[in-house]
């Protein structure tokens, strides 16, 4: 596996030795969990931002309501 190295505040990196310690869980699998938790945090709080946008723009939130409507349908067609 490729690895970079990345450098870390002292105290994040007694938090993540105690981490490790605790979970027995190598340092660096704790630190991807943690990046993909961090990522899909951001895209989730993207995703919230673009609907707000959305509803925001009347003509474009009926569209969307209009196209969840027709896939509503789809729920209903016993497949």
């Amino acid at each position: 596996m490729h690895s970079e190295t990345v450098r870390i505040s002292g105290t994040s990196h007694n938090l993540l030795k105690e981490l490790a310690a605790r979970s027995g869980d190598s340092m660096q699998v704790i630190l991807d969990k943690a990046i993909e938790q961090y990522r899909r945090q951001v895209f989730l709080q993207e995703a919230n931002q673009a609907y707000a946008a959305l509803r925001n723009q009347s003509e474009a939130w009926e569209v969307e309501l209009e196209e969840r409507e027709a896939w509503n349908t789809t729920l209903s067609d016993g497949l």
